[in-house]
C-alpha cells in the first residue's frame, strides 16, 4: 500500500500545525498563567496579542488534526485562521502607530503566524480540494 504525495503533504503540514500550535499554547500560557519571571520576560507585551495567540493555539492543533484526518473543512479552518490573524496584525499595528508600549519580537512573531498560516490555508486548499474531488 503506497501513500500518495498529496496525504504525505497533508500530514506534513498537519504536524507544523499541531507542533506550531503547542508551541503557542506552552509559550503563551507561561507568560499569561506562569510565574512573574515569565511575565517580566515577555517584556511590553500586548494582552489582546497575546491572548488571541494562546486561543489560537488550541485551533492551530484542532486544524492539524483535520489536515491529518484530511478533512475538507481543515483548509476552511486554515484560511479562518490566517485571515483572523491578519485582523489581529492589523490592529497591533494600528496600536503601534499610536503609540502604544510592544516588544519588536511580538511583530517578528506576527508576521511569521500571518505567513505561515497563509502557506498552510493554501496548500491545504489545494491538496484537500483535489482529495474531494476524487472522493477520498
Amino acid at each position: 500500500m503506497t501513500i500518495s504525495n498529496s496525504v504525505l503533504w497533508s500530514r506534513a503540514l498537519a504536524l507544523v500545525a499541531v507542533v506550531f500550535g503547542a508551541f503557542t499554547l506552552k509559550e503563551g500560557g507561561d507568560v499569561l498563567f506562569g510565574e512573574g519571571a515569565a511575565r517580566a520576560a515577555a517584556g511590553d507585551y500586548v494582552p489582546f496579542v497575546l491572548w488571541f495567540n494562546f486561543l489560537a493555539g488550541f485551533a492551530y492543533i484542532a486544524a492539524g488534526v483535520g489536515l491529518w484526518l484530511r478533512r475538507h473543512w481543515a483548509w476552511l479552518m486554515a484560511a479562518a485562521i490566517f485571515l483572523a490573524t491578519l485582523v489581529v496584525f492589523a490592529t497591533f499595528a494600528a496600536h503601534i502607530l499610536l503609540g502604544g508600549p510592544y516588544e519588536a519580537r511580538t511583530l517578528l512573531a506576527m508576521s511569521l503566524r500571518t505567513i505561515v498560516w497563509g502557506i498552510i490555508a493554501w496548500f491545504a486548499r489545494q491538496l484537500l480540494s483535489k482529495a474531494t474531488e476524487r472522493g477520498k
